[in-house]
């Protein structure tokens, strides 16, 4: 059970992490140059765009892990609750679609950083 609570707790602060890494990259202050100059001086080092296809490709990927994680585990403990009481199948499905709501965040925000990075 530790060992579970460990994994889940590290998927999210790495995602948190990523994510707040991720938005660092968009105030960026090449980032915020002139738009006039074109797309290419928006980010001059090559380096910033690589690490910013980086930082899109952990966010989704850790947060759907987390997501995953999370839905295993509500839907395990949801379908225990269905089989003693039918009548809470609305609340339990409400629960898992919140767990699910992890992913789509991570996704949110590889959107946002990809918005500034093309």
């Amino acid at each position: 059970m530790k060992r579970r609570l460990l994994f889940v707790a590290l998927t999210v602060f790495g995602t948190a992490v990523l994510a707040f890494a991720g938005s660092l990259l968009l105030w960026h202050p090449a980032a915020l140059a002139s738009e006039a100059a074109g797309p290419v001086a928006v980010l001059a080092s090559e380096g910033a765009s690589q690490l910013g296809y980086v930082a899109v490709a952990l966010s989704t990927g850790l947060s759907a892990l987390g997501a995953a994680y999370a839905v295993g585990s509500v839907a395990g403990a949801s379908v225990g609750a269905l089989a003693e009481k039918p009548e809470l199948f609305g609340r339990l499905l409400i629960l898992v679609g919140l767990a699910e709501g992890i992913a789509i965040y991570g996704v949110i925000i590889s959107v946002l950083i990809l918005n500034r990075l093309t």
